[in-house]
């Protein structure tokens, strides 16, 4: 089974190949994937390495965890999964057991470009019923 590895406290710019080559001085079977910016694409100071074997992973905790590299002192922890919220659609991200929250009701106006001698003009149609409403509810309570 494999071990996910968080490997924290990299350098800005380093080389993977360095740092691969710590890896395999351990023993074999250990990929290491660096989590990089989306904008930039420059790392973001962590990564994740999948070891193969239980006791390589021990190994490579004990080996590395405080070491120099780069400028700065690697940190290297098993990482804890993250637990997955599913649904039976598997579409649904609420908790389970929440409420569907309901949709609120808006009346829409259906807007028509062409503009009919003395109506308002139908892309304003929505805006005008609201200053309607609102100078009725002031003459109302006036």
């Amino acid at each position: 089974m494999s071990v996910r590895l968080y490997v924290g406290n990299l350098p800005q710019s380093f080389d993977a190949k360095e740092l691969d080559a710590l890896f395999t001085a351990i023993g074999e079977g250990v990929r290491f994937k660096t989590v990089q910016d989306r904008e930039t694409g420059a790392c973001r100071g962590f990564g994740f390495a999948n070891v193969d074997d239980e006791k390589l992973a021990d190994a490579v905790i004990e080996q590395l965890n405080g070491l120099a590299f780069g400028g700065n002192t690697l940190r290297i922890e098993r990482s804890e999964r993250k637990e997955t919220r599913t649904t039976p659609t598997g579409s649904d991200r609420r908790p389970a057991g929440a409420p569907a929250a309901a949709r609120k009701s808006t009346n829409k106006v259906v807007h028509s470009d062409t503009i009919t001698e003395g109506a308002p003009d139908p892309r304003w149609a929505g805006e005008l019923a609201k200053l309607k409403a609102l100078l009725a509810n002031q003459t109302a309570t006036v």
